[in-house]
């Protein structure tokens, strides 16, 4: 929790923001941004969306920033072990992100874990700069598209297309894996 606090405190300063300046570029309230950047609540998974979006960051950048993720282990240029690899847990629905690839790849892979029941929404304004395809390693993923709902199996695959709000849920009584890859679009 102290380096996620510590992140999202380094890049409000880095761009001389307020804490009214943050919580209105991402509708999460000056208390709670406060609560976080000390390090007495931990961020939900909608927080960071909205967090993230903000700063312009993925998710996943801003993640891999506030746990310092390494490109090697062991010594070893290139290799990551799943020991060694930082999860992140929500604590609003038990959802469970671990990064897979380091910051210097040219693109962001994650590997999420979606417990029975889950439902995790995320604000347009995350999905801004960035192009991302979802797909669904073990189970089932109900997700909302906008308006638009699609009903993803193991093997099924989504790209994303322009900014929209999304939710990513699962709708059954087993856990739901599903892998993120996003590159980076325009530059903001």
């Amino acid at each position: 929790m102290g380096q996620i606090a510590a992140r999202v405190r380094t890049e409000r300063e880095r761009r001389r923001w307020t804490l009214a300046q943050l919580a209105d570029a991402s509708g999460v309230s000056r208390a709670m941004i406060n609560r976080i950047e000390r390090g007495e609540s931990s961020p939900t998974a909608v927080v960071l969306g909205k967090l993230s979006a903000a700063f312009q960051l993925s998710v996943a950048s801003l993640l891999a920033l506030a746990e310092g993720t390494s490109d090697d282990t062991d010594g070893i240029p290139g290799v990551r072990r799943q020991a060694d690899a930082a999860e992140w847990r929500d604590p609003a629905t038990g959802y469970r992100r671990r990064q897979i690839t380091g910051p210097h790849f040219p693109a962001e892979i994650a590997e999420i874990r979606l417990p029975p029941g889950a439902r995790v929404p995320y604000p347009a304004a995350a999905f801004a700069f960035i192009h991302q395809i979802v797909w669904v390693l073990d189970g089932h993923l109900t997700f909302h598209d906008g308006d638009t709902v699609h009903e993803l199996d193991t093997g099924d695959t989504i790209e994303l297309g322009e900014p929209a709000e999304r939710v990513f849920a699962n709708t059954t009584d087993t856990e739901c894996r599903y892998a993120v890859i996003l590159t980076r679009g325009i530059t903001p």
